[in-house]
């Protein structure tokens, strides 16, 4: 047998590693190409101004005005950290309808992936993405002209939204944390975890195992499902109080394997002396990211028209 077809370590669903040191992304669809798109009139054009590099959006169906300014969303894809990117089919699918919707720009940050960048590299990327842009984007002329920086927004799905949640709290933290003022953050079906099971998590053997190997193979930590990066409970993680926004909106799925961590890092977070308005949002009958993979249904398009929402009233 060739060294190329012996596998060394198969992280179902998401990615194979070989012997020889192959590495198979066997989850990801392809890539779709940056422009417009003819259904929801949404212009989008890849940038890679500073490190990362990231996909920009913004509405081109004649609704925005000469000299209007438009609200700004940060987006971090999920992936389990080692999938997927913002050039992903169906993510970039789900950034035309909400731009179309909240008539926003929105930049969907290419963080690097495991295992070839553990974490904190996904952080760190982040973090030097979101700094440039706290900076006024500059450089980047969609930003320079159409961007409202008073109406930052930071949102993610999974561990996209695991990153948004440490984001928010490192801003609040930073130099510029008394000059910044992130608007609003959306954590769509976070992804939260811990060693002792909660919730559905005690009956479900499998897919909490699955969800522990996820963990253990893009943080090789001491720690394991207790590092503050993936559990935001433990005593070492950093108090909810100090989330770096005044509004907070948390999407969980009922059927979600992570839905009982989302639900208790709502009840944590109102429960402690953190000063915002929070508010919880559960789907029915629906798994992880169903919106990433069946955007046009009914359930998809509540999803998206709430988070619309969320931007446009925060």
């Amino acid at each position: 047998m060739a060294s190329s077809t012996e596998v060394s370590q198969d992280i179902v669903p998401f990615i194979r590693i070989y012997k020889d040191g192959t590495i198979e992304r066997y989850a990801e669809t392809g890539v779709a190409p940056a422009g417009l798109d003819s259904q929801t009139r949404v212009l989008s054009k890849d940038i890679s101004i500073i490190s990362p590099s990231a996909r920009i959006y913004r509405p081109d169906d004649g609704s925005i005005t000469k000299g209007q300014k438009l609200p700004v969303l940060i987006y971090f894809h999920g992936g389990a950290f080692c999938i997927a990117s913002p050039a992903e089919p169906m993510y970039h699918h789900v950034m035309n309808q909400l731009v179309s919707q909240a008539k926003a720009i929105v930049v969907s940050v290419d963080y690097r992936s495991a295992p070839e960048n553990p974490l904190p590299a996904a952080y760190d990327d982040s973090w030097a993405f979101l700094q440039w842009v706290l900076g006024g984007g500059r450089g980047e002329p969609w930003l320079e002209e159409y961007a409202d920086f008073e109406r930052l927004f930071l949102a993610g799905d999974s561990a996209g939204a695991n990153i948004t949640h440490h984001l928010s709290l490192r801003v609040k933290k930073s130099d510029s944390g008394a000059n910044t003022k992130i608007k609003g953050i959306t954590l769509i079906h976070p992804y939260f975890w811990g060693k002792d099971p909660i919730g559905k998590e005690v009956d479900d053997i499998v897919r909490k195992a699955m969800v522990d190997k996820w963990w253990m193979f893009v943080c090789p930590s001491d720690k394991g499902c207790d590092d503050p990066y993936i559990n935001p409970f433990v005593d070492e993680a950093p108090s909810l109080k100090g989330v770096g926004s005044e509004n907070v909106i948390i999407f969980v799925a009922e059927n979600d394997i992570l839905c009982d961590r989302g639900k208790l890092y709502y009840e944590n977070l109102v429960k402690s002396e953190w000063q915002g308005k929070a508010e919880i949002v559960e789907t029915k009958a629906e798994d992880h990211v169903f919106h990433i993979f069946n955007p046009d249904c009914d359930n998809a398009h509540a999803l998206i028209n709430k988070w619309a929402s969320f931007i446009n009233q925060a």
